[in-house]
């Protein structure tokens, strides 16, 4: 388990020694009644606390002090280590205690048969030296194998709470002491009328099962980090570094910033960097999914982890250990993965006083049992009170969100959908409305101009017109801009310095270059500057019905020209929408761009609602509208222009590409930047809460019919009990089916082309 800490005060602290969901939602609650944490959410599955606090309150040593002082472990790990690193260490972890639970699963299982060899016809009524055989026998089970069970009942006693372990505890340790009594002094109980019965077969078949469920349940865990594993895998061990003129192999954690890295053919990059010399095709498929190569020359960015296809190239390292981008991506899956959803909120609820109620259901049990039972009334007494406390382990009952959760987050991160956790895949599933953006979204974002035309009268011609545009656009962010000043350096146009530039949200730019004031922009920002630009009308018109964008350009006050430009629609735009559609969801689009232009792209792709010219932050006014009316609301932009807008939807999905995966607008980012990634978000989050559902109704009807069969109330009328054996099996088989049930949503397909 990895931890971080980040900006503004949040980090994950690995929580060690968590058995069920009573041990989290203790070190939850004492987390979140410590001064300066605003949230706290701990998480059984990945074993990890998560926490938002303030830094001038707290910090990330004393929350491990608060921790530690419940009685679990917590350690944070030294820092500067990539999340890649941290999480081998981590899998190297659960190696060891995969093959603990192997061996001590082995001895006690021995051990049950050995001792269920040894009783006579079934009977716990057996000779002398036949107990003393299964005292010995039981011995190694009871302090090593289930050793851990008792020294945490005793560890939580000691810091006034209980947990699953004392139930386990609690239950084999009344039934191991009352034999071990048998054993010592038989005559001592023979003389009081009372028959040398002893249970150490209980205590060896429950603590072999119990080991048996937790053993499966690690496996499964193991199983549920399957993304994260392949994520930290990218990674080569070792980079060739350039220093003082020496080529030198040296271990990936050992390269640092500034450092010169020479990739071959064929080769891994090791880590974040820019191209300084060479000429390749990067294959970035590992990151964003995106099956082309790129194309990486002098000045390029390159991610560490991706696969230099071609020629050789020297990169100087830009970010290592956990600030790169691979170490980020694995870095946004693991907090996705600790968080909770809203709905473990009523099994939290049920947690926190449940070992507590079990235990007074057990003594009430003994009770009742004892005084009313038929003879022996004692050992009908004890058997019962110790099945109630076995069968009520809440293992169910704390693995049936964090499970679904952990799995659906990390199969979203193979499919190339980043959720940033529970809380986000629970308002996913209800999205009833999508909103794109237009540009980058269902576009390419890379617009190229096919169009100049030159206004009738124009004060300059041509080449002079497009020089100034590319003057003033060479300034600009916008998408647009860039294909301005690129049709003007591929024709050889010299583009001169401009000055005094300013950009009017959602209408242009403005800004003076040699001498003319120059304004490039649509036809807001031409009423704005009060030109009239009704020569270059139909132009305009017949560029926007073709789906195309206008852009004019004024010089001096004057109509100088028109440009029209097209961002091709995205090939999988329409299967995108079709699909969505077929879920039963409405799609809007919701752009800036002029509205003949919107209209086009939106009748291309299949939709049918169109909101355009807007500015930014109408935008936003235009989801809180949806919202008002009912709508839960998803809204699909790139993060930038559309920040506002995607932070007031229910649910925003930022479009992104593995060099940039951490747009903090958005709940949801798609990585490879198909916006069939919306859907398979969508379809992935319903999938996750129909299995968080199954999964808690399993665990609830599990202890709410498990329980009274244990106390015995079907006996009366039909002489049925359970055993604490069979309260063991049924327990371990509750846990690991809720776990196999999480599982199967790692079979969840991306959507396909319809």
């Amino acid at each position: 388990m990895t931890t971080a800490t980040a900006p503004g005060g949040q980090c994950t602290i690995p929580v060690s020694g968590m058995s069920c969901a009573a041990c989290s939602g203790k070190v939850q609650r004492s987390l979140e009644t410590t001064s300066g944490v605003t949230n706290a959410s701990v998480n059984l599955m990945t074993g990890a606390a998560t926490v938002t606090y303030d830094p001038a309150v707290t910090s990330p040593e004393r929350l491990v002090d608060v921790i530690r002082a419940t009685g679990y472990g917590a350690e944070l790990p030294s820092p500067g280590r990539s999340e890649e690193s941290l999480f081998e260490a981590h899998e190297l972890e659960r190696a060891a205690e995969l093959t603990g639970l192997r061996r001590k699963l082995l001895v006690s299982g021995v051990a049950a048969v050995i001792v269920m060899a040894g009783m006579v016809g079934g009977s716990h009524s057996v000779s002398a030296r036949s107990r003393w055989l299964q005292l010995a026998v039981t011995l190694p089970v009871v302090l090593w194998a289930g050793r851990h069970f008792y020294t945490r009942a005793w560890n939580a006693f000691r810091h006034h709470s209980a947990d699953m372990n004392t139930l386990i505890a609690v239950g084999t340790g009344a039934a191991f002491a009352y034999s071990v009594a048998v054993t010592l002094a038989p005559g001592w109980f023979a003389a009081r009328g009372v028959e040398p019965h002893v249970y150490y077969e209980p205590v060896v078949v429950i603590i072999a099962l119990i080991l048996l469920g937790n053993l499966l349940e690690a496996g499964a865990r193991s199983r549920t980090s399957a993304a994260v594993r392949r994520l930290a895998g990218l990674r080569p061990a070792t980079a060739r570094v350039l220093r003082e003129g020496d080529e030198r192999e040296i271990p990936l954690d050992d390269v640092r910033v500034g450092d010169e890295v020479l990739i071959r053919p064929g080769e891994k990059i090791p880590a974040d960097g820019t191209v300084i010399d060479g000429v390749s095709n990067v294959d970035e498929s590992m990151l964003t999914g995106e099956p082309l190569p790129v194309t990486k020359s002098p000045g390029a960015s390159v991610a560490g982890a991706t696969l230099n296809r071609g020629g050789t190239l020297r990169v100087r390292v830009d970010r290592v250990g956990g600030d790169t981008v691979l170490s980020r991506i694995i870095r946004l899956v693991q907090q996705a993965q600790g968080s909770k959803a809203p709905i473990q909120r009523l099994a939290d609820r049920i947690s926190a006083v449940f070992v507590p109620v079990v235990l007074s259901i057990a003594i009430a049990t003994f009770v009742v049992w004892y005084d009313f039972g038929p003879p022996p009334a004692y050992l009908h007494a004890l058997v019962s009170a110790v099945t109630v406390l076995i069968i009520a382990c809440p293992c169910a009952m704390g693995l049936a969100v964090p499970t679904a959760v952990m799995v659906s987050t990390g199969r979203g991160a193979e499919l190339g959908v980043l959720i940033k956790g529970g809380e986000v895949l629970q308002r996913s599933e209800a999205v009833d409305t999508v909103v794109f953006d237009k540009t980058g979204t269902l576009t390419e974002g890379r617009p190229a101009v096919v169009d100049v035309v030159l206004a009738p009268g124009a004060p300059l011609d041509e080449p002079k017109m497009l020089s100034l545009a590319a003057a003033v656009e060479r300034l600009s962010e916008h998408p647009l801009a860039e294909s301005i000043v690129t049709i003007a350096e591929s024709r050889g146009l010299a583009i001169p310095e401009a000055q005094a530039f300013r950009s009017q949200t959602g209408k242009g730019v403005l800004a003076i270059a040699e001498g003319h004031r120059v304004g490039v922009g649509n036809i807001a920002l031409m009423r704005d500057l009060r030109v009239n630009v009704e020569s270059l009308a139909p132009a305009a018109d017949a560029a926007a019905t073709e789906g195309r964008t206008p852009v004019f350009i004024a010089v001096d006050g004057r109509a100088a020209g028109l440009i029209t430009v097209a961002d091709p629609v995205k090939t999988t735009s329409r299967d995108a929408v079709a699909a969505l559609e077929r879920m039963g969801i409405e799609t809007v689009m919701l752009t800036g761009d002029d509205r003949r232009t919107a209209e086009s792209v939106a009748r291309s792709v299949g939709i049918r609602r169109v909101v355009a010219e807007v500015l930014p932050e109408r935008k936003l006014e235009e989801i809180r509208t949806m919202q008002t009316a009912g709508n839960v609301v998803a809204m699909v932009g790139d993060g930038l222009n559309d920040a506002p807008a995607l932070a007031q939807a229910d649910v925003g999905i930022a479009m992104g590409s593995g060099t940039d995966v951490a747009m903090e607008a958005g709940s949801v980012t798609l990585m490879r930047g198909d916006p069939r990634g919306v859907g398979t978000a969508i379809a992935l989050a319903r999938r996750s809460l129909r299995v968080i559902r199954q999964n808690l109704f399993w665990a609830f009807i599990y202890n709410v019919i498990g329980i009274p069969v244990a106390a015995g109330v079907l006996y009366p009328a039909f002489g049925l009990r359970l055993t604490p054996t069979m309260a063991a099996a049924a327990m371990a088989v509750s846990s690991v089916s809720v776990v196999m049930n999480s599982l199967r949503l790692r079979g969840v397909r991306p959507l396909s082309r319809s």
